[in-house]
């Protein structure tokens, strides 16, 4: 069943495909995001900008 949706998501794309402009677009956000993973990757990225482990929170007996 899934595979009917997908198939029937690349038929309404084939007759209508995203303009260049949302292509860019989205691969700008893609780009971004790898780019923000790669520098916390490779501890980069400002300290100020990481977030704290948060505590776990104690569940009463």
């Amino acid at each position: 069943m899934n595979n009917l949706i997908w198939l029937l998501r690349a038929s309404k794309w084939a007759r209508n495909p995203p303009s260049a402009r949302m292509v860019r677009l989205v691969l700008l956000i893609i780009a971004a995001g790898l780019a923000i993973a790669a520098l916390e990757w490779l501890d980069l990225w400002p300290d100020w900008a990481r977030m704290e482990k948060a505590p776990r929170p104690r569940i009463p007996h």
